[in-house]
Protein backbone atom coordinates (compact mmCIF):
# COMPACT_ATOMS: atom_id res chain seq x y z
CA UNK A 1 0.00 0.00 0.00
CA UNK A 2 1.75 3.31 -1.00
CA UNK A 3 -1.12 5.80 -0.37
CA UNK A 4 -1.79 6.98 2.80
CA UNK A 5 -3.93 4.83 5.70
CA UNK A 6 -7.39 5.23 5.33
CA UNK A 7 -8.17 8.15 8.99
CA UNK A 8 -11.41 5.42 9.08
CA UNK A 9 -9.24 2.59 9.81
CA UNK A 10 -8.19 4.08 12.96
CA UNK A 11 -11.54 5.78 13.81
CA UNK A 12 -12.52 1.63 13.75
CA UNK A 13 -9.68 0.66 16.00
CA UNK A 14 -10.24 3.59 18.82
CA UNK A 15 -14.33 2.20 18.50
CA UNK A 16 -13.04 -0.77 19.59
CA UNK A 17 -10.46 -0.55 22.11
CA UNK A 18 -9.91 2.99 23.56
CA UNK A 19 -5.82 2.54 23.90
CA UNK A 20 -5.51 -0.17 21.00
CA UNK A 21 -1.71 -0.39 21.04
CA UNK A 22 -2.04 -0.29 24.89
CA UNK A 23 -0.06 3.17 25.04
CA UNK A 24 -0.70 3.63 28.63
CA UNK A 25 0.05 0.49 29.86
CA UNK A 26 2.60 -1.72 27.49
CA UNK A 27 5.95 -2.34 29.05
CA UNK A 28 7.48 -1.92 25.43
CA UNK A 29 5.82 1.50 25.22
CA UNK A 30 7.10 2.65 28.37
CA UNK A 31 10.31 2.12 27.28
CA UNK A 32 10.44 3.56 23.93
CA UNK A 33 8.83 6.23 25.80
CA UNK A 34 11.55 6.72 28.19
CA UNK A 35 14.15 6.37 25.30
CA UNK A 36 12.44 8.75 22.88
CA UNK A 37 12.63 11.45 25.71
CA UNK A 38 16.68 10.38 26.68
CA UNK A 39 17.19 11.10 22.73
CA UNK A 40 16.56 14.54 23.28
CA UNK A 41 18.98 17.22 23.48
CA UNK A 42 19.07 18.53 27.03
CA UNK A 43 16.74 21.67 27.11
CA UNK A 44 13.58 23.32 26.55
CA UNK A 45 11.61 23.61 23.54
CA UNK A 46 9.43 26.64 22.30
CA UNK A 47 6.91 24.84 19.99
CA UNK A 48 6.47 21.01 19.62
CA UNK A 49 4.64 19.21 17.15
CA UNK A 50 3.65 15.90 17.58
CA UNK A 51 2.05 14.03 14.51
CA UNK A 52 -0.12 11.13 15.51
CA UNK A 53 -0.12 11.91 19.36
CA UNK A 54 -3.05 9.30 19.89
CA UNK A 55 -4.58 9.41 23.40
CA UNK A 56 -1.62 11.75 24.61
CA UNK A 57 0.48 9.44 26.87
CA UNK A 58 4.25 10.32 25.47
CA UNK A 59 2.58 14.06 24.92
CA UNK A 60 1.87 14.29 28.72
CA UNK A 61 5.35 12.84 29.28
CA UNK A 62 6.89 15.88 26.82
CA UNK A 63 4.99 18.72 28.17
CA UNK A 64 7.17 19.36 30.63
CA UNK A 65 10.09 19.98 28.43
CA UNK A 66 8.13 21.85 26.16
CA UNK A 67 5.99 26.14 26.47
CA UNK A 68 3.65 25.22 23.76
CA UNK A 69 2.86 21.76 22.24
CA UNK A 70 0.74 20.93 19.25
CA UNK A 71 -0.80 17.23 19.23
CA UNK A 72 -2.48 15.84 15.86
CA UNK A 73 -4.66 12.57 15.20
CA UNK A 74 -7.09 11.88 12.46
CA UNK A 75 -8.93 9.76 15.51
CA UNK A 76 -11.42 12.08 17.20
CA UNK A 77 -11.74 9.48 19.88
CA UNK A 78 -8.19 9.22 20.41
CA UNK A 79 -7.92 13.49 20.75
CA UNK A 80 -10.68 12.93 23.34
CA UNK A 81 -8.47 10.79 25.33
CA UNK A 82 -5.61 13.03 25.18
CA UNK A 83 -7.52 16.71 25.66
CA UNK A 84 -8.59 14.67 29.09
CA UNK A 85 -5.26 13.18 29.96
CA UNK A 86 -3.69 17.09 29.40
CA UNK A 87 -6.27 18.74 30.59
CA UNK A 88 -4.34 20.43 33.32
CA UNK A 89 -1.45 21.20 30.80
CA UNK A 90 -3.21 24.26 29.12
CA UNK A 91 0.38 25.02 26.90
CA UNK A 92 -0.96 21.31 25.38
CA UNK A 93 -3.38 21.63 22.22
CA UNK A 94 -4.73 18.95 20.11
CA UNK A 95 -6.31 19.42 16.66
CA UNK A 96 -7.60 16.45 14.41
CA UNK A 97 -5.52 16.66 11.13
CA UNK A 98 -5.07 15.07 8.45
CA UNK A 99 -0.87 15.50 7.79
CA UNK A 100 0.86 16.28 5.76
CA UNK A 101 -2.09 17.92 3.95
CA UNK A 102 -3.21 19.96 7.34
CA UNK A 103 -0.09 20.95 8.32
CA UNK A 104 0.00 24.22 11.06
CA UNK A 105 1.78 27.51 9.92
CA UNK A 106 4.60 28.73 11.74
CA UNK A 107 8.00 27.08 12.92
CA UNK A 108 8.73 24.71 15.33
CA UNK A 109 11.72 23.52 17.55
CA UNK A 110 10.54 19.94 18.04
CA UNK A 111 9.02 17.86 15.62
CA UNK A 112 8.19 14.57 16.85
CA UNK A 113 6.77 11.36 14.39
CA UNK A 114 6.02 8.45 16.48
CA UNK A 115 5.24 5.21 15.03
CA UNK A 116 3.64 6.78 12.39
CA UNK A 117 5.41 7.86 8.83
CA UNK A 118 4.52 4.53 7.24
CA UNK A 119 0.55 5.48 7.79
CA UNK A 120 0.82 8.63 5.74
CA UNK A 121 1.57 6.97 2.35
CA UNK A 122 5.11 7.29 0.43
CA UNK A 123 4.29 10.36 -1.05
CA UNK A 124 2.24 11.98 2.08
CA UNK A 125 5.51 10.41 4.16
CA UNK A 126 8.11 12.35 1.40
CA UNK A 127 5.80 15.65 1.61
CA UNK A 128 5.60 15.71 5.64
CA UNK A 129 9.70 15.35 5.42
CA UNK A 130 9.67 18.63 3.61
CA UNK A 131 7.48 20.35 5.23
CA UNK A 132 9.45 19.36 8.49
CA UNK A 133 12.87 20.43 6.92
CA UNK A 134 10.76 23.77 5.54
CA UNK A 135 9.60 24.90 9.03
CA UNK A 136 11.98 23.81 11.59
CA UNK A 137 13.80 27.02 14.00
CA UNK A 138 17.51 26.65 13.62
CA UNK A 139 18.98 24.48 15.87
CA UNK A 140 15.70 22.53 15.37
CA UNK A 141 15.73 18.68 16.27
CA UNK A 142 13.33 16.11 14.87
CA UNK A 143 12.35 12.82 16.34
CA UNK A 144 11.49 9.86 14.36
CA UNK A 145 10.42 6.45 15.85
CA UNK A 146 9.51 3.53 13.55
CA UNK A 147 8.32 -0.35 14.09
CA UNK A 148 10.84 -2.32 13.10
CA UNK A 149 8.53 -5.15 12.09
CA UNK A 150 6.17 -5.56 9.14
CA UNK A 151 3.12 -2.57 9.13
CA UNK A 152 -0.05 -2.01 8.15
CA UNK A 153 0.85 1.08 6.63
CA UNK A 154 2.63 2.27 2.57
CA UNK A 155 6.13 1.02 4.12
CA UNK A 156 8.23 -0.74 6.73
CA UNK A 157 9.61 1.34 9.80
CA UNK A 158 13.10 1.19 8.14
CA UNK A 159 11.71 2.29 4.60
CA UNK A 160 10.06 5.01 6.45
CA UNK A 161 13.03 6.50 8.49
CA UNK A 162 14.74 5.70 5.02
CA UNK A 163 12.57 7.78 2.71
CA UNK A 164 12.24 10.94 5.35
CA UNK A 165 15.80 10.95 5.79
CA UNK A 166 16.67 11.18 2.23
CA UNK A 167 13.61 13.84 1.82
CA UNK A 168 15.61 16.03 3.79
CA UNK A 169 18.75 16.70 2.55
CA UNK A 170 19.36 19.92 5.20
CA UNK A 171 19.02 17.89 8.12
CA UNK A 172 21.73 15.70 10.03
CA UNK A 173 21.07 12.48 11.30
CA UNK A 174 22.59 12.84 14.92
CA UNK A 175 22.25 9.66 17.76
CA UNK A 176 20.67 6.74 15.67
CA UNK A 177 19.11 4.28 18.00
CA UNK A 178 18.08 0.78 17.18
CA UNK A 179 16.06 -1.34 20.13
CA UNK A 180 14.99 -5.13 19.20
CA UNK A 181 10.79 -3.66 18.01
CA UNK A 182 12.04 0.14 17.15
CA UNK A 183 14.75 2.41 15.40
CA UNK A 184 14.95 6.00 16.46
CA UNK A 185 16.54 8.60 14.83
CA UNK A 186 16.98 11.93 15.80
CA UNK A 187 17.87 14.85 12.98
CA UNK A 188 18.86 18.72 13.52
CA UNK A 189 19.51 21.65 11.58
CA UNK A 190 22.10 23.32 13.22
Amino acid sequence: MSTYTDPAHFDRLYGADPDPWKFATSDYERDKYAATLAALPDRRFTRCYEVGCSIGVLTRQLAPRCDAILGVDVAEAALVSARERCADQPWVTFEKAMVPKDWPPGAFDLILFSEVLYYLGIEGLQDAARRTEACLSPGGVVVLVNWRGNTDGACTGEEAAELFIAATPGLTPRAPARAEKYRLDVLTNG
